[in-house]
């Protein structure tokens, strides 16, 4: 039989506090000696926190299990891998989806294992769970606010800045989209909508819903 390719993954929050990514790789170099892994490539996010939204030695390894590259990816623990539920849940449903295990070593979670999948779908649970207290308490802000006769949403366009925008379009059609924004002191977003939904026929040219 083929031997398994591992790939190690460690991250410290900072690089001044006497955070060594070793204290994370020994234990892990060791665990795959003992069950005969072959150790594909270490990636280590060094002084980057769980909280930010990229980590380049992670998405390189996530890469590497994209193109078949690794069989296993083995953490210290859960929280050096996710940054969130949500982002730890969804970065194992694609290395699941992808044939590769995943291995948690303080965590004793080995999701190659019956209870190991067992242990992910409690996981994914909490996350759906986390999701749903999230929309709640949203909604019950929204609800507050109205309440309290506060607007919710975007101000609205008045019909008259979109006239001025339909208007100068017309006389000069070979003005730019960012010129003519900077013409009337508008963001260009507003006036590509603007023309866009002016010429597909939502809009007249008062500007009012056609």
């Amino acid at each position: 039989m083929e031997k398994v390719r591992a790939a190690l993954y460690a991250r410290c929050s900072t690089l001044d506090k006497g955070q060594d990514p070793e204290l994370q790789l020994v234990p892990l170099r060791d665990y795959c000696q003992r069950r005969d892994f072959i150790i594909t490539g270490e990636y280590v996010d060094n002084g980057i926190s769980g909280t930010k939204e990229r980590r380049p030695q992670l998405d390189r390894l996530l890469d590497a299990a994209r193109k078949r590259q690794v069989d296993m990816v083995i953490v210290w623990k859960l929280d050096r891998f996710g940054r969130s539920l949500k982002q730890l849940v969804m970065a194992l449903e694609e290395l699941s989806s992808l044939g590769v295990g995943f291995i948690s070593y303080q965590d004793n979670l080995d999701l190659t294992t019956p209870q190991g999948r067992l242990m992910f779908h409690i996981i994914g649970s909490m996350a759906e769970f986390e999701r749903e207290l999230i929309a709640e308490r949203v909604r019950a802000g929204i609800e507050n606010a109205r309440r309290k006769g506060k607007k919710i949403g975007r101000k609205a366009v008045p019909p008259v800045d979109m006239a001025k925008i339909i208007d100068i379009n017309k006389k000069t059609p070979a003005l730019s989209i960012r010129a003519l924004a900077r013409t009337l002191g508008f963001k260009k977003s507003l006036v590509h909508k603007t023309l866009v939904n002016f010429r597909s026929g939502l809009l007249d040219e008062c500007g009012f819903a056609a």
